[in-house]
C-alpha cells in the first residue's frame, strides 16, 4: 500500500456525501445523532464575518482533505484553520507520523499535498459545506469561516506557487477547480430538495480574508515581522501569528513538565535559545498591532505552536518530533496570560494547545477566541468530539467579537492549570491499553476491559444491566465467571480499568464499584433461585486451601456436579482475604456472602486440618483429584543490618491485627517498607494500633511508581500515612532506620525510571518498628515433600493449560504457584483447574449466560452511539454505568480516530458473524499516519490488517494487504481478491453467491460493499 492519499474528484465527493446520508444517515462516518444542530441564533463575529461556533480543527491532519473538513463541519466545527502550505510541498515524511497515545507527537508540519492540490481540496470543501448547510440544515447565510495557514519564510511565501495559493483563496472565481465545482452542482441539482441554481450561483469565491502565519522554530524575529507586514499590507489579510511555547524559557518549561509528571519528555535547550525571546516578541507585537491598525486590518497571536522535543523511546521515526495535547495546556494558557498582561488585556488571541471539553468554556469566557483543536480529535470519538465542544460554547456566544480579555479570569485559568487533574500525568498512564491479541480480518470488536481481566469478566453486559436496574441478571452475569463477587467488588485490583477505552477520553469507568452494586442488590434474589447441583460424577475432589484459588476451583467443580471438599488449617474459609486484609477495606459480612454462594453449589468444608497432610493421604481417603491452593506461606525477609527483632513481616502483623489489635505493641513510630497494597494495608492498620503516633512508608522510587492501587494510595494519604520516597533501608539500630538516598535514572523503553543510589548520602528516620511488605515466598519444601517438581530457579513445573503438576491428578494454583498475586488472578487459576478436571471427567464447563439474558439491541445501538465522543467526569452511584462505551458491541475506534476517514464501518448481517459492524479500509484515503494502530485494542495496525478496498489494479498490485479491487461492476460483478497472500478472481452471480473458495462471511462482506456502497469505489 502507498502512504500517498488519492484525492476524490468533486462530483464523487458530492455523491459520496449524499448517498451515504441517504443510505445510513451518516456523512463520512458521522452519524446523524452526532450532527451539530444549532439551538439558538447566536454567533460570533471574526474579521467582519459571522461564525455559528468559534471552534474548529487546527491546521493539521483534520483540515488537510475535503472529507476531513466536511466531517468536522457535521459535528460542530465552523472555524477551519486550513493545513499549512509552504514552498516545499509534496514532502516525503517518514511514517508513522503521529503518536497520540496520551500527549500527542507528530513529525509532519505542513500539508503532504502539492500546494495547488491542497488548494483544490479547500475549494471542494468550501462548496460541499455550502450545500450541507442548505440541504441538511436549511441555512442560506454562511456561518462558517476558512482561515488559510502558510509558512515558513518570506521568500517562500512570496514565491509564485504560494502566492497563487493565497490569491486563489482570496478570490477563487477564475480558478479551474472553483468553476468545476460550480458546474457539477448545477448538473446535479436533482440530488437536492433545498439547493437550487440561484443558491449555487451565489456561493462566494472569496474563501479567505484571513491568514495564520506558522514559522519554524528558530526563525529570526526580523523575518517573522517582515512576513506579517507583507501579509497585512501587500496581501490585505487579517493575520494571526503563531507563537511558540519556547517563549516561556527552558527552565520554566522544564520545571512545569517535572512538576506535572512529564519528566520523561526530553527537551533541547537550543530550541529555546535559538527561538524568539519573550521580550523581543512583545516589542514585535506592539509594532505589528500599530502597523495593522494603520492598514485597517486585524492582527493577533495564535497560541500556541507545537513544542519540539527529542525522540528517545522510538515514538516516531527520526530524532525530533513536535508535542501537542494536554501536556501543552499549562504552558499555552500561561503563555496567553503572560502575553496578555503585557498588553493589559488588549490582545487578540486565537487558541490551540490542549483545549478540550473540560476547559474550552473557561478559555472562551476569558475572551480567547476562536479555539482550534487537534489532539483531542485523534482520540477515540474523533471528529464527533466537536459536537460537545460546540454545544458547550453555544450558550456563551454574544453576536460580537471579543474586544478585550478578562484578565482576572485568565489569571485564574493559568494558575489552576498546574493542578488540573485532566492535565497531570501519572506513571500509571504509561500502561498500554492494548491487548496481546492479534487483529482478525472480521469480527474484531472486543471490550478491552474484558481482555484485561484475568477471568475475562463480561463487564459491559453487567454494567448495562446495573444501569437498567436489572440487578439479579447482572449478578447472574458476574457469577457465571466469578464466584467472589463481593470480594472482587470491594478489593479487586481491577486490571479491567487499566484497559478501559474511557482512559482515552477522561477517566476509566469505575467498574469495580458497579460490580459491588450488582452483588449487594442482586444477591438475595439470585440465592432464592439457586438449587444444589445433582452429582454428575462419582469422582471426588479435595481442595487444600480455602483462599480465592481453592474456593474458585471448588465452586466451578461443584456447579458442574462434582463432589468437592475444601480443607483448610484455619477455622473458617476466605484465606488471605479473611485473615490478612483489614476489615476497614472489606467487611467480614461481604466475605461471608461469597462463601455462602460457594456453599450453595454443594461445596463441603473441613477446617482445622493439619497443613502438612500429604497428597498421598488425600488420595488414600478416596479423593480422585487434589488441588493445592495453599498460598505463599513464607515472609520475604528484609535484608538490612541491625535490630532484627524490631522488624516484622507485614502479613503476620496484619493477621495479628485482625485477631487482636489490642495486644500489639509497635511503639510510637512505624516504618513500612514497600509500595504495594499490602504496604498500604499495613500502614493504615498500624495507625489504628494503640500507641502509634506516626507511620511512614519507605519506598525506593517515587509514589507515582508504587504498584499499589491508586485508591489505596489515596486512602493511605487520607489516613495520615507519611510517604518517604526515594529511600532504600540499609540498617536499623538504636531506634534509627538508616536509608540510602536514591535518585531516578533515565527512563527505559517502558517509561519506568530505575532507582540509582546517591553514593554517600543517607537519611535517618526515627522508628520503633519496621514492617516489611516486600512480598511472600512459596513454601517449596512442602511441595517437594509431595513429589512436585520444582525447577532450580523455583519455577514449579506444571502444564500451563491445565495447571496439573507432574503428580498425576494433582493441580496447583493461586499464590502457591505464582507467588503473591491478586484475588482475580487466583480465581483465574481456580477456573483453569476446574476446566481441566471437568474435561477429564467429560463434564460440561459452562460460563455462558446469553441464553438467559437479553438486551434491546436497537436501544443499545442508539445509546452507545450517542455516548460516543462525549467527555464525562466520573458519576455518582449507578449513573456511572452510563459512561461505559460497550466496545464489544460497537467499537469502531479505528474509524473514529482516522483523520482521513480511511477506516469505514460497514453494517453486515450474516451467519457466523458476531459483530454488528465490520471494518473496511480504503487504501486511497490512507496516508499511514499510524493513529489507528495506536488506539486499536489489538496488538496490530488496522490499516495493515483489515479488509482493504483498492480503487485501481495498480494500487492493488503495489500492496500486500488482504483486500480486493472491483474489476467489473453490474449484475455479475468480478473482484480481484488477495487473501492470505494468494490472489484470485472472485465472480458473483446476481444473488451474491460465488463458487470461489472463500468464507461465506467474507463473500457477504465484499458483496455488501459492491451492492450497497458504490460511492466507496466509484471514484
Amino acid at each position: 500500500m502507498s502512504d500517498k492519499m488519492a484525492l476524490i474528484p468533486f462530483r464523487q465527493l458530492l455523491l459520496w456525501v449524499m448517498e451515504e446520508y441517504q443510505h445510513s444517515g451518516m456523512v463520512f462516518g458521522i452519524p446523524e445523532e452526532k450532527f451539530f444542530k444549532k439551538s439558538n441564533d447566536r454567533y460570533m463575529e471574526l474579521f467582519g464575518e459571522a461564525i455559528a461556533t468559534p471552534v474548529g480543527p487546527a491546521a493539521g491532519p483534520h483540515s488537510q482533505l475535503a472529507q476531513n473538513i466536511i466531517a468536522s463541519y457535521m459535528s460542530g466545527s465552523r472555524f477551519f484553520e486550513l493545513k499549512s502550505v509552504q514552498i516545499m510541498d509534496e514532502l516525503e515524511i517518514a511514517k508513522p507520523c503521529i503518536s497520540a497515545e496520551d500527549e500527542c507527537y507528530n513529525t509532519e508540519w505542513s500539508t503532504e499535498l502539492p500546494i495547488m492540490g491542497a488548494f483544490a481540496e479547500y475549494v471542494k470543501a468550501w462548496f460541499i459545506l455550502h450545500v450541507i448547510q442548505k440541504e441538511f440544515f436549511k441555512q442560506s447565510e454562511r456561518r462558517f469561516m476558512f482561515n488559510m495557514s502558510v509558512g515558513y519564510d518570506l521568500k517562500g511565501i512570496q514565491s509564485p506557487k504560494v502566492d497563487e495559493f493565497i490569491e486563489g483563496l482570496k478570490d477563487a472565481a477564475k480558478t479551474k477547480i472553483f468553476q468545476e465545482c460550480q458546474d457539477v452542482l448545477r448538473e446535479e441539482l436533482g440530488l437536492f430538495q433545498h439547493v437550487d441554481r440561484t443558491f449555487v450561483d451565489q456561493i462566494s469565491p472569496q474563501i479567505c480574508n484571513s491568514i495564520t502565519l506558522s514559522t519554524m522554530h528558530g526563525c529570526p524575529p526580523t523575518e517573522i515581522e517582515a512576513i506579517i507586514r507583507y501579509l497585512i499590507s501587500e496581501k490585505k489579510l487579517h493575520t494571526f501569528v503563531k507563537m511558540n511555547p519556547t517563549l516561556l524559557g527552558f527552565e520554566y518549561v522544564r520545571k512545569t513538565f517535572d512538576k506535572m509528571g512529564y519528566d520523561y519528555i526530553q527537551l533541547k535547550e537550543a530550541s529555546f535559545t535559538h527561538d524568539l525571546q519573550f521580550g523581543d516578541g512583545v516589542k514585535m507585537l506592539k509594532r505589528l498591532i500599530a502597523f495593522a491598525a494603520d492598514n485597517k486590518k486585524d492582527f493577533g497571536v495564535k497560541l500556541s505552536n507545537t513544542l519540539p522535543v527529542r525522540i528517545t523511546r522510538d515514538e516516531l521515526p527520526g530524532e525530533e518530533m513536535y508535542m501537542s495535547g494536554r501536556a501543552l495546556y499549562p504552558l499555552t494558557i500561561n503563555l496567553a496570560y503572560k502575553l496578555a498582561a503585557e498588553f493589559d488585556g488588549e490582545l487578540k488571541i486565537s487558541y490551540s494547545g490542549g483545549a478540550d471539553a473540560f476547559n474550552i468554556e473557561r478559555i472562551f469566557a476569558a475572551g480567547i477566541r476562536p479555539i482550534t483543536v487537534a489532539t483531542t480529535l485523534l482520540k477515540p470519538g474523533g471528529y464527533q468530539r466537536f459536537q460537545q465542544l460546540a454545544e458547550r460554547l453555544e450558550p456563551l456566544l454574544d453576536n460580537q467579537e471579543s474586544s478585550r480579555l478578562d484578565m482576572k479570569m485568565l489569571k485564574a485559568l493559568a494558575e489552576s492549570a498546574f493542578d488540573d487533574a485532566n492535565h497531570i500525568k501519572e506513571s500509571r498512564d504509561m500502561l498500554s491499553r492494548k491487548t496481546a491479541l492479534k487483529l482478525p480480518l472480521l469480527d474484531c470488536f472486543i471490550a478491552p476491559c474484558e481482555k484485561g481481566c484475568p477471568i475475562e469478566q463480561d463487564v459491559p453486559e453487567y454494567l448495562r444491566l446495573v444501569g437498567e436496574k436489572r440487578y439479579e441478571e447482572a449478578f447472574d452475569v458476574i457469577v457465571s465467571k466469578n464466584p467472589l463477587p463481593f470480594t472482587t467488588g470491594t478489593i479487586c485490583t481491577h486490571t479491567c480499568m487499566t484497559k478501559c477505552t474511557r482512559l482515552d477520553y477522561d477517566e476509566s469507568v469505575h467498574i469495580r464499584g458497579q460490580k459491588l452494586v450488582a452483588a449487594e442488590k442482586g444477591y438475595a434474589d439470585y440465592m432464592q433461585k439457586v438449587s444444589q447441583r445433582q452429582p454428575q460424577s462419582k469422582a471426588s475432589v479435595a481442595v487444600i486451601g480455602a483462599g480465592p484459588a481453592g474456593l474458585s476451583a471448588a465452586y466451578f467443580l461443584a456447579k458442574a456436579g462434582m463432589d468437592v471438599t475444601v480443607f483448610d488449617k484455619r477455622e473458617k474459609a476466605g484465606g488471605t482475604v479473611e485473615f490478612v486484609i483489614p476489615d476497614f477495606r472489606i467487611s467480614r459480612e461481604a466475605i461471608k456472602k461469597d462463601i455462602e454462594l460457594i456453599e450453595s453449589m454443594g461445596v463441603k468444608f473441613k477446617f482445622g486440618v493439619n497443613p502438612n497432610v500429604s497428597v498421598a493421604d488425600y488420595k488414600a481417603q478416596g479423593f480422585n483429584y487434589v488441588v493445592l491452593a495453599i498460598g505463599a506461606g513464607r515472609t520475604n525477609a528484609l535484608a538490612i543490618q541491625g535490630d532484627m527483632e524490631r522488624i516484622r513481616g507485614a502479613i503476620p502483623f496484619l493477621e495479628a491485627f485482625n485477631t487482636d489489635r489490642q495486644g500489639l505493641n509497635l511503639g510510637k513510630r512505624v516504618a513500612v517498607v514497600g509500595g504495594g497494597n499490602s504496604a498500604m494495608d499495613a500502614a493504615r492498620a498500624a495507625l489504628r494500633v494503640q500507641g502509634v503516633e506516626e507511620v511512614c512508608i519507605v519506598y525506593r522510587r517515587t509514589k507515582d511508581y508504587m504498584p499499589a492501587d491508586e485508591e489505596e494510595l489515596a486512602y493511605a494519604q487520607k489516613d495520615g500515612v507519611i510517604f518517604k520516597e526515594l529511600l532504600a533501608p540499609v540498617s536499623l539500630s538504636g531506634g534509627v532506620l538508616k536509608c540510602q538516598v536514591i535518585e531516578l535514572g533515565p527512563a527505559d523503553a517502558s517509561g519506568r525510571r530505575s532507582p540509582v543510589p546517591r553514593e554517600g548520602i543517607y537519611e535517618e528516620l526515627p522508628v520503633d518498628t519496621v514492617l516489611s511488605a516486600i512480598g511472600e515466598l512459596i513454601d517449596y519444601d512442602l511441595l517437594r515433600t509431595n513429589g512436585i517438581d520444582v525447577g532450580a530457579k523455583g519455577k514449579i513445573k506444571v502444564n500451563e493449560e491445565t495447571l496439573e503438576t507432574n503428580v498425576d491428578n494433582v493441580f496447583i494454583g493461586g499464590d502457591a504457584l505464582a507467588g503473591p498475586w491478586t484475588v482475580v488472578g487466583a480465581i483465574s487459576h481456580g477456573t483453569k483447574i476446574a476446566k481441566a478436571i471437568l474435561s477429564k471427567e467429560h463434564l460440561e464447563f459452562s460460563q455462558e449466560f446469553a441464553s438467559r439474558i437479553s438486551f434491546d439491541k436497537e436501544k443499545q445501538l442508539l445509546e452507545v452511539r450517542t455516548k460516543k465522543a462525549v467527555l464525562q467526569p466520573v458519576c455518582d452511584g449507578e449513573e456511572e454505568t452510563g459512561r461505559c462505551l460497550e466496545c464489544n458491541y460497537i467499537c469502531n475506534i479505528c474509524s473514529e480516530v482516522c483523520p482521513n476517514r480511511a477506516n469505514l464501518m460497514i453494517p453486515l448481517e450474516g451467519e457466523g458473524l458476531t459483530n454488528r459492524n465490520q471494518i473496511l479500509h480504503v487504501d486511497g484515503m490512507c496516508n499511514e499516519c499510524g493513529n489507528c494502530e495506536t488506539f486499536c485494542p489489538y496488538d496490530d495496525a488496522p490499516y495493515k490488517v483489515k479488509m482493504t478496498l483498492y480503487w485501481s489494479e495498480k494500487e492493488f498490485a503495489d500492496s500486500l494487504n488482504t483486500g480486493f479491487v472491483i474489476l467489473r461492476d453490474g449484475d455479475e460483478p468480478i473482484v480481484k481478491l488477495r487473501l492470505k497472500g494468494e490472489v484470485m478472481e472472485v465472480a458473483f452471480d446476481q444473488t451474491g453467491r460465488t463458487d470461489a473458495p472463500i468464507d461465506s462471511s467474507l463473500a457477504a462482506f465484499i458483496w455488501t460493499v459492491i451492492r450497497q456502497y458504490p460511492y466507496l469505489y466509484k471514484v
